[in-house]
This record gives structure tokens, sequence and C-alpha cells, in this order.
């Protein structure tokens, strides 16, 4: 089975992203970007992000247990396209190599960035504990302190999760995280870069992000969707209802974040 879509799917995806376009271009333009003039004010970004950084993952492997195999006994299960391309977003967030060598998942990089900017992760570590621990996630939020925005964020991701949709987790996963965020993060970059040019951990991870995203995931995780939703009509409005959720979700997120910046003097 190929992954190439039909000429009805890809009127689809063209629909979906009309739809989906102005809220891309404002989640990429928010204004909380053009106020990170500050070292305080990038490590308040990153005490919040952190968490989206976690669930992005979450969203994945909830993905590759839908397109995958991950049981034994193994068999193969829909496309071998589909299964690569999550298999190749897994291996390069669980398991990166650094341009020195290491190999770090992309959360643990973002920890390294958090380090190297000052910012506090004792939240975020102690939240992590309790997830390894079988905290149940509303409970683990709040044992660890996580900022309001955040896990609010975090709640509408596993939302999305929990609805047993795959073509609905497909589509808050490949408009909402993968489509959205080389615009966002490249608004990220180009203030990190003109405020604070040590941060090069920061500017790693970030960079990362918008070659893969931009480049062969992005329009990969649309063909996945597009597969997922195949000629249903319904499939496709649940779908481009779940996109659109998850671009308020990030809206929502950075305007909590920008609530949250320390006033300036």
């Amino acid at each position: 089975m190929s992954t190439k879509p039909t000429q009805s799917n890809e009127k689809q995806i063209a629909a979906l992203e009309q739809t989906v376009a102005p809220r891309i271009t404002a989640v990429g333009n928010h204004p909380l970007f053009a106020r990170l003039a500050t070292i305080e004010d990038i490590r308040c970004l990153l005490e919040h992000h952190v968490y989206a950084v976690w669930d992005f993952m979450c969203l994945l492997k909830a993905l590759q247990q839908v397109v995958t195999c991950t049981r034994v006994p193994w068999v193969p299960v829909g496309d071998a396209s589909v299964r690569r391309l999550i298999n190749e977003i897994c291996l390069d967030e669980e398991s990166d190599e650094l341009p020195d060598g290491r190999c770090f998942s992309h959360l643990e990089m973002y920890r390294l960035a958090m380090a190297e900017a000052g910012a506090d992760d004792g939240p975020v570590e102690l939240f992590l504990t309790q997830m390894r621990q079988g905290t149940a996630l509303n409970e683990a939020l709040k044992i660890a302190n996580a900022p309001m925005p955040a896990a609010e964020f975090v709640r509408r991701t596993f939302d999305a999760i929990d609805s047993s949709k795959a073509h609905c987790v497909a589509a808050y996963f490949s408009v909402g995280r993968e489509e959205a965020i080389p615009a966002m993060f490249t608004s990220i970059v180009e203030n990190v870069a003109r405020t604070q040019p040590s941060l090069a951990t920061l500017r790693l991870y970030l960079d990362r992000h918008i070659e893969l995203d931009g480049g062969k995931h992005g329009p990969l995780a649309m063909r996945m969707l597009a597969q997922l939703c195949g000629d249903d009509a319904r499939k496709w409005q649940e779908a481009t209802d779940s996109a659109l959720a998850a671009l308020d979700a990030r809206m929502a997120l950075w305007d909590g974040v920008l609530a949250a910046l320390p006033v300036s003097a």
C-alpha cells in the first residue's frame, strides 16, 4: 500500500490546511516572541515549554502504538512508509545525536538548555519522577506545581490522546506540532540569537526541530493523516477540529507564558 495521497485526499488536505493556516500564522507571530528580551524571560519560557516537549513524545508514542506493531508476537501493521515515519521521528526524539557524538532525547537536550540558561528544572524533574512511579497525570502536575498554562496544555494534549481516535491524534500531532513548530521556533531563534547568543544548546534544540519538522517530517505526517482519514468526510471534519484544538491550546500556552514574564524594570 502506498502513502501517496489520492486526488480526493489531496483536496481534503488542501481544505484542512486552508482552514488552519490563519491560526498557524497567529501561533508563529505570537507577541510573546518579541518580548523575549532578557535571560529571565527565556527562563520563564523554558520552565513552561518543557512540558510541551515532554507531551510531544506522548503524542508520538500514542501514534506509534496505532500505526506500528509494539507487541509480541510482531506482525506487520499498516503502511511501511508510515511505520518508517513514526519510527524515524521516535529515533530522533528519543536518541538524537549531537554534533559532538553524544546522544540525548530531545527532552534531555531541552533540560540541558534549561541548565545552561539557569532555568529551574526542579518541578519538571519532580513531575517525571511522579510519572515513573505511576502517579495519575493531574495529580503529578499538582505535586510538581507545574505552571498553570503548561499544566492545561498537557491536559488538552491528553484529551486528544484519550479520544482513542487515531485520525484525531494524528491531526493534533501533524498540524498542531509538525506544521506549527517551524514558524514559531524560527521566531524564538531570532529573539534568542539577538538577546542571548550564548545559549548554544537552546539554539541547537530549536534549529534541530526547524530542520526536522520543516523538512520531510511535516509533509510525511500529513500523508499519514491522509491515510488514517481516507475518504471518510466525518474523519476529515474530526481531524480538522482536532488540529484547530491543538493550535488553540498552543495559543493559550503562549498567552500564559506572556502573562507570566517578569515585569520589566
